[in-house]
């Protein structure tokens, strides 16, 4: 069976295609898709022996960015595409 981790090669791989003075975000929750800011990098040993790293985000209160763009759930599958809410034609007071 193939594994479907993404290793650090895999990992550069697809941000060598990326613009590389674009900010870093992690995209988390799929349930409540919240967009973070990571702030460690951490390389270790799991434990069946393997190196792992660990990117993680900050302590910090402002770490936490604010909801996932909608257009970026709905790219990872988090959420469907959902049309914009339809236009109300709005009447006056006077009832036209």
């Amino acid at each position: 069976m193939e594994s479907t981790e993404m290793t650090v090669g895999d990992l550069h791989d697809r941000l060598s295609t990326c613009d590389s003075a674009a900010l870093l975000q992690l995209a988390m929750n799929p349930y409540f898709p919240m967009s973070h800011r990571p702030a460690q990098i951490i390389q270790t040993v799991d434990e069946n022996g393997r190196s792992a790293v660990y990117l993680a985000e900050g302590n910090e209160a402002e770490t936490q960015l604010g909801p996932l763009p909608p257009e970026v759930a709905a790219a990872l599958a988090w959420h469907e595409p959902a049309p914009a809410p339809r236009q109300r034609i709005r009447r006056g007071a006077d009832g036209n």
